[in-house]
């Protein structure tokens, strides 16, 4: 999630000499053992959004298990957008005050994780020291271990991967667009069934990165930071395919659902045909759950579509950095990463590495049902590495200015 008053807060509570890096932790050279020794008794609290009921509920779920074997509860912060978390850990510091933090752990990406990172705002490199980190796929998942091109470096761990799909309902649609210019064409012979969340949103943001990868002249552009020399020309093609498709939008683009889940409530309603979705398993999910009719479907773009993997990261003054720890190394475990890729639960891909697994762990995964909407990773493909930070920031700025009045 996205708010760019953190990233002017960040860096004025940052001046360069607060970046210096601080005394190794002890907690970062204990044996594991003593981590879990001094995480006993400690209540974690985790800043995540709180929009989505079955994250919720797998939060929940996780709280249950860490309780009952390592005695750390899980206090779940219900967040609107990452940078009210941020953005309190900034306050913080600015205020002097280095431990006792009330921040423990926050779910973290992009924008937020560049700008903490370069705000010397994260503890670590922690991801290291956690036994289940040798099972993390970092070599068939990089996103794994770079954020939006930025290399991670053990600050941030790893709980879920995501990628760009697009839902559909085949009772109504029966060829959907392939191509961001196909989309277009399919708007205007479909105008009012289509729609994205606004670009407040990261979900909406991602919709206009994706159209971007497209219609960029050069799309490897996107690889580095976005300047004033690069984002115009670079961008040119997306707001003229914009402003085209707008008025074909769900009430002529003028309103935009708030999330992903107000997004599918549309498509349940009938008011919508063709959704953006961060989850391959959402349609199969939300049909289990009723939150979707059996008839929609699942397909990616012909040129690919953007990847990336969901972080939990540590503030530099979080009070229970053991308990964090100990939470972070938990949702790493083959447990834990089977119980999300349910289709029942969340149905988010794993971040492991299942040929690395004791074959025990590996039936976890293989025991899995795979739902009617959700498709192959042959048919995934390898998803497109996410564009340098700033290109998100800039182009929710961009887009505040076209829409708003």
């Amino acid at each position: 999630m996205l708010d760019r008053r953190f990233l002017l807060l960040a860096t004025l509570a940052a001046p360069a000499a607060a970046r210096a890096q601080p005394e190794r932790h002890p907690l970062l050279s204990a044996p594991w053992p003593e981590v879990v020794a001094a995480a006993r008794g400690q209540t974690v609290f985790w800043n995540a959004w709180g929009g989505d009921d079955r994250t919720n509920g797998f939060i929940a779920w996780a709280n249950d298990r860490v309780s009952e074997r390592f005695g750390v509860r899980i206090r779940h912060v219900r967040l609107r957008d990452t940078a009210e978390a941020v953005a309190r850990v900034v306050a913080e510091k600015a205020a002097g005050r280095i431990d006792g933090g009330s921040v423990d752990l926050v779910w973290i990406n992009g924008p937020n994780f560049l700008a903490m990172k370069d705000a010397g705002l994260l503890f670590g490199p922690f991801v290291g020291r956690l036994p289940n980190a040798r099972y993390i796929d970092t070599e068939g998942k990089p996103a794994t271990v770079t954020d939006f091109t930025v290399p991670v470096e053990g600050l941030a761990a790893p709980w879920r991967m995501a990628q760009i799909v697009y839902v559909y309902d085949s009772a109504t649609v029966k060829d959907p667009p392939r191509s961001i210019p196909a989309m277009l064409a399919w708007a205007r012979a479909n105008p009012g069934r289509l729609t994205h969340p606004t670009v407040r949103n990261f979900l909406g943001a991602t919709f206009l990165k994706q159209a971007l990868y497209e219609l960029a002249p050069d799309p490897e552009v996107l690889a580095t930071a976005a300047t004033d020399t690069t984002f115009r020309p670079a961008t040119a093609p997306l707001w003229d395919w914009y402003e085209a498709i707008r008025p074909h939008l769900w009430r002529r683009g003028q309103q935009f659902p708030e999330n992903g889940p107000a997004q599918r409530a549309l498509m349940n309603d009938g008011e919508i045909d063709l959704m953006i979705s961060f989850n391959p398993s959402e349609a199969s999910t939300a049909i289990a759950n009723g939150q979707l009719p059996p008839s929609v479907r699942t397909y990616v773009l012909e040129r690919g579509t953007i990847g990336n993997a969901s972080f939990v990261a540590i503030p530099f003054n979080a009070a229970h950095k053991a308990g964090a720890m100990v939470v972070a190394d938990f949702l790493l475990s083959p447990e834990a990463q089977a119980h999300g890729q349910d289709p029942r639960v969340m149905g988010t891909f794993t971040v492991l590495a299942l040929h690395r697994l004791p074959p025990e762990e590996r039936a976890r995964f293989e025991r899995l049902p795979r739902g009617v909407a959700t498709l192959t990773d042959a048919e995934l493909g390898r998803p497109l590495p996410e564009p340098h930070p700033s290109w998100m920031t800039r182009i929710v700025a961009e887009w505040e200015r076209r829409v708003t009045p």
